[in-house]
């Protein structure tokens, strides 16, 4: 194969000169550069990323790992990502823990085996080994969309970039309770993720702040996917007293939910109210469109890409959690006859 010695002689210049034009590290004079890009093109020069990373310890590549990648959330997530690590010179490797402790792990540990220079993670609902592993080898890492405690005792915490999760979910029972509903179900996500809770919290600000009870029998997990969602809310319609509005906490169970809305021989907004957090492409198509909150999904990617490459600029900087704000989405589902202008949700 050729190299970069190679390289230098066919194009007359150092060997030096040929680093800097291939790495960006050095202004190179525009008829020296095209030289050296000529000489890469005649010979099928191609760089030896393996030997680069055994001098300089960095591949400059990141591992993702998240589950449900097919959910538009989390494509868009990996969007924001992939653009932003490709901006910065950095390949994506990645892999889908598919929610269970013991698999997420076992990527974790295949991502970071091939010397990824560090991990951005979406967790399970159970990640302490994920946790132990990480802290274990000090693996440079960005806790994404779900946040975990790991403050207690001597456990180091990590960098974390998450939505805002309970005052957009409260907005939601707000508004549903300023259009008379008294009775608001929610379809919770799978228990144990940072996201249900938050979201569960926030439910229970919004019924405070509309001065309504929380019933507890109002609130059904539909474990953050369709099917789990249509059992949950096929729970709720069978009470003695049925919820006259539902929120749903994320897009997947807001299918679920319309589903069995359906099977029932129920109407949106008409028998029932729906709100929902995370918006989706056609959410707008829905007839009724769609009342929900809109998660900067592409934006979180990004900003999680920002703050890992700082991570391992600065590794001994102190770890922090960044909340980014949700936007409230008003459409008819709710019953409302028009959509205002979309607000920002602090």
């Amino acid at each position: 194969m050729p190299t970069m010695a190679d390289v230098a002689r066919s194009a007359g210049v150092s060997v030096a000169t040929v680093s800097h034009v291939l790495n960006g590290t050095r202004p190179v004079l525009p008829h020296t550069r095209q030289a050296v890009l000529d000489a890469v093109d005649e010979l099928g020069y191609t760089p030896n990323t393996l030997a680069r990373s055994l001098v300089t310890s960095r591949t400059r590549s990141i591992g993702l790992a998240v589950s449900a990648i097919s959910n538009p959330y989390f494509t868009e997530i990996l969007q924001g990502v992939e653009a932003a690590a490709r901006e910065e010179g950095y390949g994506l490797l990645i892999a889908d823990p598919h929610d269970d402790p013991v698999h997420e792990q076992r990527v974790v540990r295949l991502l970071h085996e091939r010397r990824v220079d560090g991990v951005i993670v979406a967790p399970s609902a159970h990640p302490e080994d994920l946790v132990a592993y990480l802290t274990r080898h000090a693996v440079p890492t960005v806790l994404l969309d779900r946040a975990v405690d790991t403050t207690a005792g001597t456990t180091p915490r990590f960098d974390q970039v998450c939505a805002e999760n309970a005052d957009p979910t409260a907005r939601l029972v707000t508004h549903l309770a300023e259009l008379g509903h008294r009775r608001i179900g929610l379809v919770a996500g799978l228990p144990g993720l940072s996201t249900t809770g938050e979201r569960i919290n926030g439910y229970r600000y919004g019924l405070a702040a509309a001065g309504l009870p929380y019933d507890e029998r109002l609130v059904v997990h539909g474990d953050s996917d369709a099917g789990g969602a249509e059992r949950a809310t096929a729970r709720l319609l069978s009470l003695a007293a049925p919820p006259t509005a539902l929120v749903s906490a994320n897009n997947a169970m807001t299918i679920g939910a319309l589903r069995t809305l359906r099977s029932r021989g129920l109407t949106v907004p008409g028998d029932i109210a729906l709100c929902c957090f995370d918006d989706f492409a056609w959410a707008d198509l829905f007839s009724p469109r769609l009342t929900a909150v809109a998660q900067p999904s592409r934006e979180l990617g990004a900003t999680a890409v920002r703050v890992l490459l700082e991570r391992l600029a600065e590794p001994e900087r102190p770890a922090r959690t960044l909340r980014l704000p949700c936007s409230f989405v008003h459409r008819t589902s709710c019953g409302c006859p028009e959509e205002p202008e979309k607000g920002t949700v602090a």
